[in-house]
């Protein structure tokens, strides 16, 4: 009897430890799920929102910024970026017209054609951080009380982001947290979710370009609106009564003063600053720096008076994360965007864009002298 019972405890105990690892998942296993949940959000009812805070760890002092992400199947976004420190908010829009970027604040509006974001990824985008899990055949697994977290390549706009680890919530996959990290295992980018919320009730209109141009009419004033064209409409006399502005904004209108000249941190290997212009007489106190070497290029900075809305068989280029810039041009090539309510262009006939991209992203904590 006595080693009867003995066996049945053994029974036990082995049974025991068989359902506690049914519980268990390993990293081939999560994988297989979160290529599932890529499905379903390509399906067409896939939906999700999102919203958390995003730290940037590149200047002298950390910069943040609330992200509130909405996902739509088949290609619908809606993405905001709100920078508390310098109450600036940028809106990226994608829709059936094209891809828009909208800085209320400032009366700006740009249209263009792009397949943004398939061709950049970006760290607060669900789809992006699935896909760098499944496609990285080296990545590490762990776990820690209520995550699963993996660490895997970072492809993003700079070369110099490595690695990024990614908390994923066990219950559902909703992404928890994210950090990308340099060659130097120094954390660039910090990501943290507050909330995410999959098959919510987004419908098509939750992207509609007009309703989201009132919204932050309503509360930034009212942003011109362009023909297919990309030529301002002019408002018709039923809205001039009803109060709304024409194509150029009394508020955008008043000189907010010279900026000083902003110029950039990173020149490319062979090239040397030429000359500074500024344009006399200019009411957008425009400077113009030139460059010369191995590449050829100048930056224009100004700080338009009225606000522009263009649209132009452009790209949308990702300067930083946060601040998203246009591409425009064929054998030159004017990359534009707007920061601090100044605005640049790089324009060149024969300077890669890689290092547009890496001139402009050195430009965007410095400050007029």
């Amino acid at each position: 009897m006595r080693r009867i019972s003995w066996v049945l405890l053994a029974v036990v105990l082995c049974l025991t430890m068989i359902l506690a690892g049914c519980g268990k998942k390993d990293a081939d296993s999560v994988v297989k799920d979160l290529g599932k949940v890529a499905d379903k959000l390509e399906g067409d009812k896939g939906t999700y929102q999102g919203a958390g805070v995003m730290t940037i760890h590149t200047g002298a002092t950390p910069q943040e910024y609330q992200v509130e992400v909405w996902y739509q199947s088949p290609s619908y976004y809606r993405i905001s970026l709100t920078n508390g420190q310098k109450n600036i908010t940028q809106i990226v829009l994608r829709n059936d017209e094209g891809v828009f970027v909208l800085t209320p604040s400032l009366n700006k509006s740009f249209r263009f054609k792009s397949d943004w974001p398939d061709n950049q990824g970006q760290v607060y985008l669900y789809q992006t951080l699935l896909s760098s899990i499944i496609g990285d055949k080296n990545r590490q697994f762990a776990e820690d009380k209520e995550s699963y977290v993996f660490d895997v390549a970072a492809n993003y706009h700079s070369h110099a982001l490595v690695r990024q680890k990614i908390w994923l919530a066990k219950d559902n996959y909703s992404p928890r947290q994210v950090q990308v990290s340099d060659s130097q295992a120094n954390v660039v980018v910090d990501v943290k979710f507050n909330t995410f919320t999959f098959d919510t009730n987004l419908t098509k209109e939750s992207f509609d370009t007009q309703r989201n141009l009132n919204a932050m009419s309503e509360s930034q004033g009212t942003l011109a609106e362009v023909d297919e064209n990309g030529l301002p409409v002019e408002p018709s006399g039923e809205e001039i009564a009803e109060g709304t502005e024409g194509i150029l904004d009394p508020v955008a209108e008043k000189d907010m003063g010279s900026f000083g000249i902003i110029e950039p941190g990173y020149t490319p290997a062979g090239v040397a600053h030429q000359e500074t212009m500024e344009i006399p007489d200019s009411k957008d106190h425009a400077v113009i720096l030139k460059y010369n070497g191995v590449y050829q290029y100048t930056i224009m900075e100004s700080r338009p008076l009225d606000r522009a809305v263009s649209l132009v068989p452009g790209e949308a280029i990702y300067i930083d994360f946060t601040t998203v810039g246009l591409l425009t041009g064929d054998q030159q090539k004017t990359l534009t965007w707007t920061t601090d309510g100044v605005e640049y262009r790089i324009t060149s006939t024969n300077l890669p864009v890689e290092e547009m991209v890496n001139i402009a992203a050195s430009m965007q904590d410095q400050s007029g002298k």
